[in-house]
């Protein structure tokens, strides 16, 4: 299986990527420490993951979950039927959501794959509010960005 088509299809992603972001998941929502309570952003949601975690231990009001791909988009929504998790469509490097949001801003196994990952982070921290916790992870050690 070739990385471009298992990035098409949410059948072919979840065992190339989900598998991993599954283990890493609860790690890193325990290193990132966030509050109960807080609306989250998790950006490049693929097929919901790090969502799923997110409302299995960080104790959300709410989370979104954005990624490009409008499949990957439905198959979150599908799977996961908790009201507090919404999904859409959107891009890391133009977050369409008013400055400071979100209370936490979160990416897993992202970022090397978005074309401008300075502009993401630069949009991770423009829609985080003021004292939130914002980060990220390309591999297994996790960086904060704000």
């Amino acid at each position: 299986m070739s990385a471009p088509a298992a990035f098409n299809r949410a059948d072919l992603y979840e065992p190339y990527v989900g598998r991993w972001s599954r283990l890493l998941g609860p790690v890193f929502l325990e290193w990132l420490a966030v509050a109960p309570g807080g609306r989250w952003l998790d950006v490049g949601c693929g097929t919901g993951s790090l969502t799923e975690a997110i409302l299995a231990d960080a104790q959300p009001v709410a989370v979104v979950g954005i990624d490009p791909s409008e499949e990957f988009i439905w198959h979150a929504a599908a799977a996961i039927s908790d009201a507090r998790a919404s999904f859409s469509v959107g891009n890391a490097a133009s977050l369409d959501f008013p400055e400071g949001e979100f209370e936490a801003v979160a990416s897993a196994l992202v970022l090397n794959f978005v074309p401008d990952p300075l502009r993401a982070v630069v949009e991770m921290r423009r829609v985080l509010r003021p004292g939130g916790r914002s980060a990220r992870t390309s591999g297994t050690t996790p960086s904060a960005c704000a």
